[in-house]
């Protein structure tokens, strides 16, 4: 497939995604309708200019953008800095204190495939006694957890399940599941005793202002809600993909708790 086939292919696939009609990306990116049915069919080859406005203007993530640039032979401009380099320190610093300040309650750092990578000592803390006595895989991941070791501990699964189904196309970066993402989520739907119905990402969730996940072992029964922070406009693959979650009590005897 030639360059232009295939940029324009991928840009196809992201109009399609965001439901917009040829004409109405052409109106918002300001281009002649003509002129994008030739890029999508491969008639004409778009420029690096062109590329990164049809992207800007339907909204691509970074990662995708660069997917984008490469595809049409050019070189991508958005660097994937790890979250460890020095150029992150501000970006580094800001996760630490949101963490630090958010104690006594749990709130953890997650990836764009929903690993953790960071927990203040409240989230470290609740995890060790839920998973008392089971190997968490590496790096722990949340969809793995809920559908797996934590499931017999999550008293209202029936309401988390379906719920966090909803949670991962809805905020998935760019509103678009990448691959990586559908195959776990294959994965964990692939577990006994999940419903078929879950397997649809408009999966009824409960009709209320937000779905609480309601943690139970031995004598402890507590409710949390959550609340997610992102990385406002950000220049850099890793930045767009970081989402903080923090932790929130539902309940009196929730905020009382404490873990240590």
């Amino acid at each position: 497939m030639s360059a232009g086939h295939a940029v324009g292919h991928l840009l196809q696939q992201w109009r399609r995604t965001r439901r917009l009609s040829q004409l109405a990306l052409a109106g918002t990116a300001k281009v002649s309708p003509r002129h994008l049915s030739f890029v999508e069919s491969g008639r004409a080859a778009p420029s690096r200019d062109m590329i990164i406005m049809l992207a800007a203007a339907l909204d691509v993530p970074l990662r995708d953008r660069n997917q984008l640039l490469l595809a049409g032979g050019f070189a991508p401009i958005y660097h994937e800095t790890p979250l460890t380099d020095p150029a992150m320190a501000p970006i580094q610093g800001a996760l630490r204190r949101v963490l630090r300040h958010h104690e006594p309650f749990p709130a953890v750092l997650l990836d764009r495939h929903w690993n953790v990578l960071a927990t203040n000592d409240t989230a470290t803390a609740m995890f060790a006694f839920l998973l008392a006595g089971t190997e968490a895989t590496q790096p722990p991941n949340v969809l793995r957890l809920i559908f797996g070791p934590l499931r017999p501990y999550v008293t209202n699964f029936d309401d988390v399940g379906p719920g966090l189904i909803q949670r991962v196309y809805r905020e998935a970066v760019g509103g678009a599941v990448d691959a990586r993402t559908g195959a776990l989520l294959a994965e964990v739907l692939a577990l006994p005793g999940i419903p078929a119905a879950w397997r649809r990402p408009d999966v009824t969730a409960p009709l209320t202002p937000m779905v609480p996940v309601r943690f139970a072992r031995d004598a402890v029964a507590v409710s949390y809600f959550s609340m997610v922070t992102t990385v406002g406009t950000p220049q850099d693959v890793t930045a767009q993909e970081l989402r903080l979650e923090s932790f929130f009590p539902v309940d009196p005897a929730t905020e009382h708790h404490r873990w240590r």
